[in-house]
C-alpha cells in the first residue's frame, strides 16, 4: 500500500519539477531572445540614409544608400571606401543631429 501511494506522489512531483524547469528556461533563454529580436527589428526599420552606424566588425560609417536587406556604408573621411553589407551586420544606429 505504501509503494502505490509513494509512486503516485513521486510521479506528480516529477511532472511539477519538469514544468518548473521549462518555465525557468523560458524566462532565462527564450523571452530575452524575443525581446532582443524585437529591438533589432525596430532599429532596422528606423534606419535612414545619413545615419551613422556601428557594424558587427567594429567599424563606424555612414549609410549612403539602402535597399530592402542591404545598405551601402561609407567608411573614413576620404569618401572612397564604400562597402555594401547586410542590414543584419549593423549593431548600433546614431541619428545625425539636425
Amino acid at each position: 500500500m505504501l509503494l502505490a501511494t509513494g509512486g503516485t506522489m513521486g510521479m506528480g512531483f516529477w511532472v511539477i519539477y519538469i514544468a518548473v524547469i521549462f518555465g525557468f528556461m523560458y524566462f532565462i533563454a527564450i523571452r530575452p531572445q524575443k525581446k532582443e529580436k524585437k529591438r533589432q527589428q525596430e532599429m532596422f526599420s528606423s534606419i535612414a540614409i545619413g545615419d551613422s552606424v556601428l557594424t558587427s566588425s567594429g567599424f563606424y560609417g555612414v549609410i549612403i544608400d539602402m535597399t530592402d536587406d542591404t545598405v551601402i556604408v561609407e567608411f573614413g573621411n576620404n569618401k572612397n571606401c564604400r562597402i555594401p553589407m547586410q542590414k543584419s551586420a549593423i549593431v548600433q544606429v546614431e541619428k545625425p543631429e539636425a
